[in-house]
């Protein structure tokens, strides 16, 4: 599925669960001590609940961040005061109250409490950062005011501590909201319509990332029937009638979204009909572009003409995002390798007194615009494996052009840790710092695999491989060759400092965990 675009919404408004399909027809309430699924109250039982219901978890999430963002800022500002204050009289309580003020004011004139970006995607963290950053711009212009030593360390200090526990604390009420979601709860109760091929992928992506929060409950397609004309379901979602119906069905189901897919019965006469026809039924319509995977910052919708326009601005491989990118890299790999310089020692260490062979496993690898370097990665299996694997050919589990194997006879005990764990690619921060690879990237192809690149996949190439990405927070080797190299050319298409920042924090869970490791 391509990113949707969102064309209208009517926050506040939201509408009630279809009882014909897989949900129970009441609204879910979001609780932090329990999070039930369902209020307890009979919504049909009152005609003007039915047509605007309660959706309380929606207003509560949105409740409990605007105060964790409240709390977070008196908090690190009451300890500003405790201890700048000390400095003068002037140091503490006139930059403390204006730094409260900033915050709470340049945060939500971001649109960080905005309810369409709270708990998916970066954009919710971007726009936090947004707010914070505009708030210490303007407290520092505000200490022009003010002596300069003394609201230094609000600018440089308070107002970035404010930022980071903000931070933590959306952090974790995403991660309870994404519970919530997995075990079924929390959920926006969608309407699907398009080609049924279009609609299953819709559905089965819903399922696979229950965390985004959509739930598909019934389908309208062309015919008003299941995939070939036959059947009353898309996998296994009720189809409740054709496209031309498609109103009528929103308004009596009362369903939160409505999801349009491709399909050669959506002219833009019939969209725009749709859109006036959905008009007071307190739903949602989105619309998947047909387009690549294309999407963040490079998406844009704007009115030319009386037109609605989809914009798709290039991707940007240069500028000052580009800089920063570079700066980060080789700062962070630098501070990486000194506070890992411990357990680097130890892995050496293990792997050299377990079979006495060399501890760095060098390869050659394709970097950015097809330039070959030599990737570093801690040996983990025997000395001269490679001679090896013509003899494994036939049974490799590999996507693709790789080679995989889940059980490979030659990987050595230390080395089946490292890989679980992927400690084996803690020597490639060299590579990082020397300006070969970054942080966050596609995955470094070997040169055999570059030869078969056709001349939309050779795009992999426009930016540095990294030592993670969303390959590696998305399944790793479990991957199939195709996901991998759509995983990447997204990454490509759609890179920002705020994708980058959200899939470093992803990596630390998935290495954790070890999931998609061998």
């Amino acid at each position: 599925m391509h990113e949707p675009v969102r064309l209208s919404s009517k926050d506040g408004v939201l509408g009630r669960r279809r009882t014909a399909g897989t949900s129970s027809g009441r609204s879910p309430r979001f609780s932090f001590a329990d999070l039930p699924a369902d209020d307890d109250h009979d919504e049909d039982a009152n005609p003007r609940l039915a047509e605007f219901p309660s959706t309380s978890w929606e207003r509560r999430y949105r409740g409990s961040v605007i105060a964790s963002d409240v709390f977070a800022t008196l908090l690190v500002v009451s300890l500003g005061w405790l201890l700048i204050g000390r400095i003068g009289p002037n140091a503490g309580l006139v930059p403390g109250i204006m730094a409260v003020a900033f915050v709470l004011s340049a945060v939500p004139g971001s649109r960080a409490w905005h309810p369409s970006v709270l708990g998916e995607g970066a954009e919710e963290f971007r726009r936090l950062g947004k707010g914070v950053f505009s708030a210490g711009v303007l407290l520092a212009l505000a200490g022009l005011l003010f002596d300069a030593l003394a609201i230094r360390p609000w600018v440089f200090v308070v107002i970035p501590l404010i930022g980071l526990v903000a931070l933590v604390q959306r952090y974790a009420l995403r991660k309870w909201l994404h519970w919530a979601r997995r075990n079924g709860r929390c959920l926006l109760p969608l309407m699907a319509a398009g080609d049924p091929e279009a609609v299953r992928d819709l559905i089965i992506r819903t399922r696979d990332e229950a965390h985004v929060g959509w739930q598909v409950e019934a389908v309208c397609t062309p015919s008003g029937r299941g995939p070939a004309g036959d059947g009353t379901e898309v996998a296994g979602v009720p189809v409740v009638g054709r496209l031309d119906e498609l109103a009528d069905h929103v308004r009596r189901g009362g369903y939160r979204m409505v999801a349009i897919t491709a399909d050669p019965y959506w002219t833009p006469n019939r969209l725009q009909k749709l859109a006036w026809d959905l008009e007071g039924a307190a739903a949602e319509m989105v619309v998947a572009p047909m387009l690549m995977e294309v999407a963040g910052p490079r998406l844009q919708v704007s009115g030319v003409f009386g037109m609605p326009l989809l914009r798709v601005s290039a991707p940007a491989f240069t500028g000052a995002r580009r800089i920063v990118k570079e700066v980060v890299d080789r700062i962070g790999s630098a501070v990486l390798l000194t506070l890992l310089a411990p357990i680097l020692v130890t892995i050496a260490l293990a792997i050299k007194i377990t079979d006495r062979g060399p501890v760095i496993y060098r390869q050659r690898r394709i970097g950015r615009e097809g330039n070959a370097f030599t990737m570093l990665k801690f040996r983990t299996m025997v000395v001269n494996a490679d001679a090896g694997r013509t003899e494994l050919a036939t049974v490799n589990e590999g996507a693709g052009p790789l080679f995989k194997l889940r059980a490979d006879p030659r990987v050595t005990r230390v080395g089946g840790l490292l890989r679980r764990y992927s400690l084996d690619e803690l020597p490639q921060l060299f590579n990082v710092l020397t300006g070969t690879m970054s942080l966050v990237g596609p995955r470094p192809p070997l040169p055999e695999e570059t030869r078969g690149y056709g001349r939309y996949v050779r795009r992999r190439l426009l930016v540095k491989p990294g030592l993670t990405g969303l390959w590696q927070v998305s399944g790793r080797s479990d991957l199939s060759w195709a996901e991998s190299v759509r995983l990447d050319l997204r990454y490509v298409e759609d890179w920002s400092l705020a994708l980058d920042a959200v899939i470093l924090w992803k990596t630390v869970r998935a290495v954790v965990t070890g999931n998609g490791a061998y």
